[in-house]
């Protein structure tokens, strides 16, 4: 089959059941990739929703989440899949399959659209049909991995079999230390989570040799007040909190969220001089971990890290794989290239560690 045999008919944006019958469909979905989290990204006005319905002769069907920067005509304005502190959109492909040919017909209708830069950042196990070195992309692998935990057989299967010794240990260390956890489905926590974020975000600027001022607003880009609770409210009862608390201070959370059987670990706060000894953050995802299981979850998403890191080995010990992911960028002129020059000037200026 060749891309004018399956040359698709096209449709923007998605219609809402479109959307979520796909998504529902393909095995390999994440969460990031739900109508849930579309409208939490275009929730605060920024962006608005250009994405793309792909129908082919064969009757096979596609989707592409997308939006683009609101107030600026097209050809001045960069589309993303997803923008930079949304996380990983990419293709959502009905029976979670896409032939060369497909995936040629929809990256070539993208292309010709008239946004000044488009990137697409492709979920871990994308299918290489995506990764063509032909197509008018170009490819770049991503630094980070995104450390995914298979629930394959339930709970006593991961607790035995995936978990490492050493995660076990400092489980067993947590439930002996009297912490008390609760979690909360109904968005009454965020207040809570958020001090405990803030805390956090002090420590990473000293781990990273960042002024805290440029920490706090690169972290406020995807998780001030308004996006925590944003999220909570959109997703309702699969955003889940769990909550650790130490003589009734709160001393580590979690915020996790769910959709059609993938969990994500999305964000994480302590208050590292408490939490730390009495291994709260290994009692909570192992609550975590256990929830998804009960809620037929096949995979717990950890997120992203760099190999070799403290947190990438925080996750290992969960028994979460490594995976490489890619992300497809097309520029008219060097909007992204030139986002990502400044970054890495100004790390290499105040001397940034990644961790």
């Amino acid at each position: 089959m060749n891309s004018t045999s399956c040359r698709p008919a096209v449709t923007s944006p998605v219609p809402r059941p479109l959307w979520d019958s796909i998504l529902r469909s393909d095995p390999g979905a994440v969460v990031t990739q739900s109508l849930t989290w579309r409208d939490v990204v275009i929730a605060n006005g920024s962006y608005q929703d250009v994405s793309l319905l792909y129908e082919f002769p064969s009757g096979h069907r596609a989707v592409l989440p997308m939006v683009r920067q609101r107030q600026r005509p097209a050809w001045a304005a960069a589309a993303a899949s997803w923008p930079g502190a949304w996380g990983m959109g990419g293709p959502i492909c009905e029976g979670g399959c896409i032939s060369p040919a497909e995936a040629t017909a929809v990256l070539a209708d993208v292309a010709r659209r008239r946004s000044l830069a488009t990137e697409i950042r492709l979920r871990p196990g994308a299918s290489r049909s995506w990764l063509s070195k032909s197509l008018q992309f170009r490819v770049r692998e991503s630094g980070l991995r995104c450390h995914v935990l298979d629930l394959t057989d339930g709970f006593a299967t991961v607790w035995q079999d995936r978990f490492r010794g050493t995660a076990r240990t400092a489980i067993r260390k947590a439930e002996r230390s009297g912490l008390e956890v609760e979690v909360d489905r109904s968005g009454r926590l965020p207040p809570e989570f958020f001090y405990l974020y803030a805390k956090s975000v002090k420590r990473w600027a000293t781990m990273q040799n960042e002024p805290a001022w440029l920490t706090r607003w690169r972290m406020s880009r995807s998780g001030p007040p308004k996006v925590l609770s944003s999220v909570a409210e959109h997703f309702g009862a699969d955003c889940a909190i769990w909550m650790a608390r130490s003589e009734g201070q709160a001393v580590a959370a979690i915020m996790v969220l769910s959709h059609a059987g993938y969990a994500k670990y999305w964000k994480g706060a302590m208050h590292k001089e408490l939490a730390g000894p009495v291994r709260a953050n290994e009692l909570l995802h192992r609550l975590a971990i256990d929830d998804a299981c009960r809620n037929g979850c096949r995979f717990y998403d950890m997120g992203t890290s760099r190999p070799g890191s403290p947190l990438a080995a925080f996750k290992e010990k969960f028994g979460a794989v490594p995976l490489v992911t890619h992300t497809l960028r097309i520029e008219r002129l060097p909007a992204y290239t030139a986002g990502d020059v400044s970054r890495n000037l100004i790390k290499r200026a105040i001397g940034f560690h990644d961790v």
